[in-house]
């Protein structure tokens, strides 16, 4: 009797789709989510009924815009959030102010209220990451004054970021090379690079020797990314970015940005990108 039990008990948790998901995701060292502007669904709560169509693990959500005057920094917003991801039963994953492309870090005085007041929102909402962005108007290649200025903010607000054990990841147009010099000025392990395969790879540096140079104490977070083709399919050779991930031991999070070809539906791509992805790096 105890042994038909057991077979029992065994068959029923082999057959649960969800018993399934749930332990394979337990062994898995990457989580995958996506980008909430990638998913058309920009500081917007409603991204995780969308990630969870597709069946990612979690959601990488902006802090907001400026014309909502980052709207995450309210407490009632961050519950709205928190209800949405436990609701979906998918993760919030990191936060990110892409808004810095149009207002820059380097030089608009609003924004150091908003990266300081992230630090506290990535404690609200229990993220551990913030992408600041430094593309468009805040582009930081052959801009030493403006670079100048952002090592300036980043070592008044690193402390914070140290104390509540939370990282301000940068994402720019620069090599590793460039940013480990930022990183190094401003002296603090609170401040990393957030590692895109894609514009690196687009502005020519060899990433494959650039994941390898900044190591997993160095990167906090990846964006897996194609322009206009799905994952797999364009300049990326993602086989030797899993060996250079591999080879540096990193484990955390991957959020899917782009890789949508043209006339492609969102979740058809999305849903064939989290494929790719999970085929790469399997539990």
């Amino acid at each position: 009797m105890l042994q038909r039990t057991a077979q029992a008990a065994t068959a029923l948790a082999i057959s649960s789709p969800f018993a399934a998901l749930l332990g394979a995701s337990e062994k898995r060292r990457f989580k995958i989510g996506a980008c909430d502007w990638s998913i058309g669904k920009q500081a917007d709560p409603s991204a995780f009924d969308v990630a969870k169509q597709i069946g990612l693990d979690g959601v990488q959500v902006s802090l907001g815009t400026a014309a909502d005057d980052m709207k995450l920094r309210k407490p009632e917003v961050q519950q709205q959030f928190k209800d949405a991801a436990r609701k979906a039963e998918v993760q919030i994953a990191s936060l990110a102010i892409g808004e810095l492309n149009n207002v820059p870090y380097k030089s608009d005085p609003r924004t150091e209220a908003w990266v300081s007041d992230s630090v506290t929102v990535m404690q609200a909402i229990g993220v551990h990451v913030v992408l600041l962005a430094f593309f468009g108007k805040g582009d930081l290649v052959g801009d030493n004054e403006g670079t100048d200025e952002v090592v300036r903010r980043l070592r008044k607000v690193a402390p914070r970021a140290e104390k509540a054990g939370v990282t301000l990841g940068l994402e720019s147009w620069l090599s590793a090379e460039d940013t480990l010099r930022i990183m190094d000025r401003v002296g603090s392990p609170a401040v990393k690079m957030y590692y895109d395969v894609c514009n690196s790879t687009d502005r020519g540096y060899n990433i494959y020797k650039e994941i390898r140079q900044l190591g997993k104490e160095r990167i906090c977070e990846f964006h897996m990314k194609e322009n206009g083709c799905l994952l797999g399919k364009g300049p990326v050779n993602f086989e030797k970015v899993r060996d250079a991930i591999n080879d540096i031991g990193y484990e955390g999070w991957m959020q899917i940005e782009g890789a949508i070809p043209p006339n492609s539906s969102l979740m058809t791509s999305y849903t064939a990108n989290l494929t790719f992805l999970r085929g790469l790096f399997p539990a």
